[in-house]
């Protein structure tokens, strides 16, 4: 329940504050004098989108701020699951820059406009003045119905359910476009695989093909250096190996002189071990090289398979051909198992089909136990208002096709006269029946929920006299049980109302601002007297006043 409101700085609005309590609040003004400002600024504050500018001065900083009783609302959960602070008497705060920032606070903690929205629908139902027109759309009457039959949790998971189903039907689209993409590439991915897969590719093959390719196509050369190669270690007389042993022999006969001799004749040791070994590696490697065309013409063969193969993928050696021949190997094996992957996608679709149909099912039985009793009790309360030949029919009708919210096509249709056909709401009504049959539908959804506060702007448009006082009554009753505040330019509703207040300009200086107080008793009957159109002198204006506020 909304306790007391602060507005600073918005629009005509300087500075005000009310204090608000349980019941059946009247708030009344002239036309301009500031009534739609007042519910611009509670906009703002339950999270609507900022209109920069509102704000009456760039000075300073628009504030509106909103005390809130809610300890008798189970409002607890939502506190922690949003990681707030839960406090029985609880402020929310909107504060807008002039500079275009927002911030938004709870208790003093910082949260974003779709928290203080979530909590906003939790706090306050605000009736504007167009809202009468919702009445008519299919939206607005499904979330009616649903409420009375208590769908919420149906609804959540047949979204979720709906939310899947969705995406694994775009799945299906997706895999059946690259199935149908894949079954033309198929022949030539295919011809390309066995392609890459005969030439029997290996890390590193490339490198050894082209050293053995060099060998075998360079004998001769080899044959010749090679053996060159050999004399000059190993000739008897003139070799490298003869010379450094007549070396090793002389500086053995005085390595007892000195170590430096010493050490040198066992480096020189070391030189003809290792140069012995390199002979022996030439002489290896010279009787291996020998002529063989068969083996050339073969390497050269594997060479160009290869080389054709680079030149034909774009790839600059075998690891980028091996990578390539994996990817035409999964696109081989999806078009291969392509069936078999469209099945399982379709069994998770008709799985999920069957659960939305279930979910479905208990939704739309939910409505129509609804349906019955909520239409005699709007026709019982628009008999009050005025309307005794009006009914109310509604249409619920299963389809096959899968909505936001279901299967049901509905659609609400009123005779207004008697004997009269039924025609859609939104087609038939005038204001004044549309007005009385919101009245209607406000109070029997109030009576059901536990919403702490409803604010009507204007919700008796087009009704006057005997009617009006009616829908007064109903106001007030409904503020036994919740808090309501109505704008009204009624004096039959104004005079229901346990407190009253009255919105009004006044010009301080060169400025006009918008002022709000709240009236006692004397004032509301000179208030009431001049919504009657009379002159508060008036005895009869006075006592016509005085006989609404009792």
């Amino acid at each position: 329940m909304l306790t007391a409101l602060s507005i600073k700085n918005y629009a005509l609005i300087e500075d005000i504050k009310i204090d608000l309590r349980q019941g059946f609040t009247i708030i009344t003004g002239e036309t301009g004098a500031g009534k739609s400002i007042m519910l611009g600024a509670m906009g703002l504050l339950l999270g609507k989108r900022a209109d920069y500018s509102a704000i009456r001065s760039s000075k300073n900083k628009c504030v509106i701020e909103g005390n809130f009783d809610i300890s008798n609302y189970s409002l607890k959960d939502f506190f922690e699951s949003e990681d707030l602070d839960y406090e029985p008497q609880s402020i929310i705060r909107r504060e807008i820059l002039s500079s275009g920032k927002s911030r938004a606070f709870i208790n003093d903690t910082p949260v974003t406009l779709p928290v203080l929205v979530k909590l906003g629908d939790l706090l306050i139902d605000i009736h504007g003045q167009h809202q009468t027109l919702s009445l008519g759309e299919n939206q607005y009457q499904f979330e009616v119905l649903d409420t009375l039959s208590g769908n919420a949790d149906l609804l959540r998971e047949y979204q979720l359910q709906l939310r899947s189903y969705k995406k694994l039907q775009q799945k299906l689209v997706e895999l059946k476009e690259t199935q149908a993409q894949a079954i033309k590439e198929h022949d030539y991915n295919l011809f390309l695989l066995k392609e890459l897969e005969d030439a029997r590719l290996k890390p590193g093959m490339l490198e050894d093909l082209e050293e053995r390719f060099e060998e075998l196509n360079n004998v001769e050369i080899l044959t010749e250096y090679l053996g060159n190669a050999v004399a000059q270690i190993e000739q008897e007389e003139i070799g490298t190996l003869a010379g450094l042993k007549e070396v090793r022999s002389n500086l053995n006969k005085i390595s007892g002189f000195s170590t430096t001799y010493a050490t040198l004749q066992e480096r020189v040791q070391s030189v003809i071990i290792e140069l012995d070994d390199i002979s022996q590696e030439l002489g290896n490697a010279l009787e291996r090289v020998e002529a063989n065309p068969k083996e050339l013409e073969e390497v050269n063969a594997r060479l160009q398979v290869i080389y054709n193969l680079q030149k034909k993928h774009s790839a600059e050696g075998i690891d980028a051909l091996l990578e390539i021949m994996a990817q035409l190997q999964e696109k081989v094996e999806f078009t291969e198992n392509a069936e078999a992957e469209l099945e399982k996608v379709i069994k998770q679709i008709e799985t999920n089909k069957t659960l939305l149909k279930e979910i479905s099912a208990k939704i739309h039985k939910s409505r129509e136990k609804a349906i019955p009793g909520f239409i005699k009790e709007v026709e019982t309360i628009i008999y009050e208002l005025g309307m005794p030949n009006a009914r109310l029919k509604i249409d619920l009708k299963f389809q096959q096709d899968f909505f936001s919210n279901g299967q049901d096509q509905l659609s609400w249709y009123l005779s207004a006269n008697k004997g009269g056909d039924f025609s859609e709401i939104k087609k038939v009504a005038s204001g004044g029946e549309l007005s009385r049959i919101m009245l209607a539908v406000k109070s029997i959804l109030a009576s059901r929920s536990n919403l702490p506060t409803i604010i009507f702007d204007e919700i008796d448009t087009g009704v006057s006299g005997d009617i009006a006082q009616k829908m007064g009554d109903i106001l007030q009753n409904m503020g036994n049980s919740m808090q309501v505040i109505a704008i009204t330019h009624l004096p039959q509703i104004a005079g229901k109302g346990s407190k009253h207040f009255k919105i009004f300009k006044e010009d301080i200086g060169e400025t006009t601002v918008t002022k709000i107080r709240v009236l006692e008793t004397g004032e509301r009957i000179e208030e009431l007297a001049l919504m009657l159109g009379g002159n508060i002198k008036s005895e009869s204006a006075m006592a016509h006043a005085k006989s609404l506020l009792n």
